[in-house]
């Protein structure tokens, strides 16, 4: 991992994040106390049982967020995109890590420390209701992914997977090909199934003209169909 401030003003000063809501002054005291870290693909940000020194923001790259199972199985629980905050959970909550981050791509990640964060909260309404909406939203997300995860059938868990990669990373320059390139393994671990069942699965729905594959790209051919197949569980 290596010190590098290029993206820096990506999580503080971007207009989508939402520290956009502070004033300048405020925005300052985040930069004044904040650092930047880069991690080549497949590096851990930080592991379960961690400390959480601050709250970490996705600048640039992507990352999963991981949780080892019975018989040290991975379930991917959450992945993000920048400008997104990963690891806030344990950071509010006083506690120490429930899960893992590890970098998918080459990535960027800028941590603001604690005292400052909780400071410049305190002192601004809207930033202390955006977080809680954040917060929110990921809660309704995790609810959504339990019941996913845990009723409906293997094509209906790839399906939402599929979509849920949709959501959250978007599309190539191309409109069909998802912008994240997960190897078989990490479907499987994001769609709670073996890696063989994943395979065969994917190459069900490349059969049935719903997806193509080319390596780890995945084009998304009959988006209606994909979400039929999620909705029918």
């Amino acid at each position: 991992m290596l010190q590098d401030k290029k993206y820096c003003e990506n999580c503080i000063d971007s207009k989508a994040s939402i520290f956009n809501l502070l004033a300048d002054d405020q925005k300052q005291i985040l930069f004044n106390y904040h650092s930047c870290t880069s991690y080549k693909k497949g590096e851990i940000i930080y592991k379960e049982g961690d400390k959480p020194s601050g709250l970490i923001c996705l600048s640039k790259g992507k990352v999963k967020v991981i949780k080892e199972g019975v018989g040290g199985r991975e379930q991917i629980v959450r992945m993000s995109k920048p400008i997104g905050f990963i690891g806030y959970r344990a950071l509010f909550a006083g506690d120490h890590y429930i899960s893992s981050a590890v970098a998918i791509e080459d990535s960027q990640i800028c941590i603001i420390e604690k005292d400052a964060l909780f400071n410049v909260i305190r002192k601004n309404g809207d930033l202390a209701l955006a977080m809680l909406k954040q917060l929110a939203i990921e809660l309704g997300f995790s609810n959504e992914r339990t019941v996913t995860l845990t009723q409906k059938h293997i094509r209906g868990r790839l399906a939402e997977s599929l979509l849920f990669l949709v959501s959250t990373f978007g599309y190539e320059d191309d409109k069909k090909t998802i912008k994240v390139y997960l190897s078989r393994e990490d479907i499987a671990n994001l769609s709670n199934m073996t890696t063989s069942n994943a395979i065969r699965t994917l190459s069900g729905f490349a059969h049935e003209n719903v997806i193509s594959l080319d390596g780890r790209k995945i084009k998304i051919l009959e988006l209606d169909r994909l979400q039929k197949i999620s909705t029918l569980g």
